[in-house]
């Protein structure tokens, strides 16, 4: 019994020591005074929708907030971070105080994989995680576009993860693993019925890939089209080609 008493009160005893630590360590760096913000950007050798001077506009709430020369017990850095995942293209945000007084600031950016485009509105991307994002006048990425009569319906989505796109998000999500049929498919039109219509880049017939369903199998029949019959027919023998069918191909 008295052995458990002493294990118990080391366990609380090491507890306390880590809490009265941490407890120290917090307010030491509230004593601190910001020396510097230092920023890092995850992903932004492949997009350029958000740099550095984003970020420290939005630290600093365009210029109203003066954070360098303040001392961290005035700065609310769970403030900030929200601020900072308030941003569209920005999917995290975190922010400590390291041992020379400098504010350590590590986000990291949304990756667009497919671009909404309206006739009567504004254009959106779809990042990898489903979330709709806004166009950037900064810069545009190259990404497989989205257009058709239901544009504008999904381009005011907040998320397709789920709800009545899910699927859509499903056939973009397996274009783009796909290094053949990434650089093959340049459009996906979306119709009022519910099917999809896929147009290529390079050659001219258009793919009526019918309901978004089925996805792998009538992705197999399509890499069949583009192994076996265009090498043996010519690659602009035909205008459409139809994948809606069970064990079907049908071309024109």
């Amino acid at each position: 019994m008295r052995k458990h008493i002493k294990t118990i009160s080391w366990v609380a005893g090491v507890l306390l020591i880590s809490v009265l630590l941490i407890g120290f360590e917090s307010a030491k760096s509230n004593s601190k005074v910001c020396n510097d913000i230092i920023i890092t950007i995850d992903n932004q050798l492949e997009n350029h929708f958000v740099d550095d001077n984003d970020i420290l506009d939005l630290i600093t709430s365009n210029g109203t907030a003066i954070i360098e020369g303040a001392h961290f017990s005035r700065l609310n850095l769970r403030e900030i971070e929200q601020r900072l995942t308030a941003e569209a293209f920005l999917n995290k945000a975190e922010i400590y105080v390291d041992h020379a007084g400098n504010m350590m600031v590590h986000v990291g950016l949304r990756k667009p994989m497919a671009r909404v485009v309206r006739y009567n509105g504004p254009d959106a991307y779809i990042g990898e995680d489903g979330q709709i994002l806004p166009v950037s006048s900064k810069y545009s990425r190259r990404a497989i576009i989205i257009t058709g009569e239901e544009s504008k319906e999904l381009s005011e989505q907040v998320n397709i993860t789920e709800g009545a796109y899910a699927n859509l998000y499903k056939l973009i999500q397996y274009i783009v693993a796909d290094e053949f049929l990434k650089a093959q498919i340049a459009q996906i039109k979306l119709l009022e019925n519910g099917e999809v219509i896929l147009y290529p880049q390079v050659t001219k017939q258009y793919i009526e890939f019918g309901k978004i369903e089925d996805i792998e199998k009538k992705f197999k029949k399509l890499r069949l089209f583009y192994d076996k019959i265009l090498p043996r027919n010519g690659w602009n023998s035909y205008s459409r080609v139809n994948l809606k069918y069970k064990n079907q191909i049908i071309c024109e």
